[in-house]
């Protein structure tokens, strides 16, 4: 199914039922007086988060929602049905805004969140509340409120812990093959990722972590060359960011330390918050170097950065070094989580 991470769909409330003007009729009991009921409210428009979905596709072609009218009172006081709410699943991860204002309505982060979007109408009143002792036989009701009419703007931002960034070609999908069930395609051309991927890493029975891929940024990401930035607000939400480079580039093609500055400067563009995340960076595909020449690549590549952060060499093709890496990752995020609880006690 095609990835699709945006969608603007309308949302329209149901009106309230009107409220009846109606007088008791009933044998043997002379002027009855008013009895009309009240109109039913108009059903109300939700969305919901749905842990089965991963993608806004669905609404490329149903974009108009509708949710239930009330129905008119009638006589003997009997109020109108309500109308049925409406609930819309959408994918666990995704933004809620009001397209004509901007105003972010709701953020569904977690399976079974629910967004009220659209309140349904009010129910009018019967004649039956505007008797008076001056007005015993009222002809009056008042109609049902209309239904709100919205239109939204959802926007989703996948749910991981961490975010793999890098070139095109940096091995970041063959390390989410790697180290987890995802199987993104991998081949030997640039932009073989097209849409961001989601990996669970399990490194023990109860002790695992999200790892999201999403495709290489290339120098004028920004600007719009190759795939631009669309895909980095996937990273927004991860708590770090794993920073992979290919410590052998092929002839012709920029140094790992220039690779490296160039996506910098794409993240720093698009977004301050993301490019102050923890990174890390790894120096994928050693095992294209002799092993006696490792250490010193990445050792040129450390300096010409000056980089202060913490450093994993890993091939993603033969497993070396990523079962380390996952294990230190999974450290981290503990940690993490840790100091966040203590912060909140």
């Amino acid at each position: 199914m095609k990835f699709v991470d945006e969608a603007s769909i309308t949302v329209i409330a149901g009106d309230g039922g009107d409220g009846c003007v109606s007088f008791r009729r009933e044998k043997y009991v002379p002027k009855g007086g008013p009895d009309g009921g009240d109109g039913g409210r108009g059903g109300s428009v939700y969305v919901e988060a749905d842990g089965g979905l991963n993608t806004l596709a669905d609404f490329r072609h149903s974009r108009r929602f509708s949710a239930e009218r009330g129905e008119n009172g009638a006589g003997r006081q009997c109020t109108g049905r309500s109308g049925v709410d409406l609930t819309i699943p959408v994918p666990v991860g995704v933004t809620v805004q009001d397209a004509d204002t901007g105003e972010v309505m709701g953020d569904l982060t977690h399976p079974g969140d629910r967004l009220l979007v659209a309140q349904g109408g009010r129910g009018g009143l019967g004649n039956i509340h505007f008797k008076s002792s001056t007005n015993q036989a009222p002809r009056r009701a008042t109609g049902g409120t209309p239904g709100e009419r919205r239109h939204l703007a959802l926007e989703l931002k996948v749910l991981a812990d961490v975010g793999l960034l890098g070139m095109p070609n940096a091995g970041k999908s063959t390390l989410i093959r790697a180290v987890s069930a995802a199987k993104p395609r991998v081949a030997d051309y640039p932009f073989t990722t097209l849409y961001p991927s989601l990996g669970v890493v399990r490194v023990e029975a109860t002790r695992s972590f999200v790892l999201a891929d999403i495709p290489g940024l290339i120098e004028g990401a920004a600007d719009g060359t190759g795939l631009g930035v669309r895909f980095l607000k996937h990273l927004s939400r991860t708590g770090l960011l794993l920073h992979v480079v290919d410590v052998a580039p092929p002839q012709g093609e920029p140094s790992p330390a220039a690779q490296v500055r160039a996506v910098e400067r794409e993240l720093g563009r698009f977004s301050s918050e993301l490019a102050g995340k923890p990174r890390w960076l790894v120096l994928n595909k050693i095992d294209l170097l002799p092993v006696d020449q490792r250490d010193e690549v990445a050792g040129d590549i450390i300096r010409a950065l000056d980089w202060q952060g913490p450093v994993h060499t890993i091939s993603a093709a033969t497993g070396e070094g990523t079962q380390q890496l996952m294990w230190a990752i999974m450290s981290y995020l503990e940690a993490r989580a840790e100091d966040r609880q203590q912060g909140e006690v």
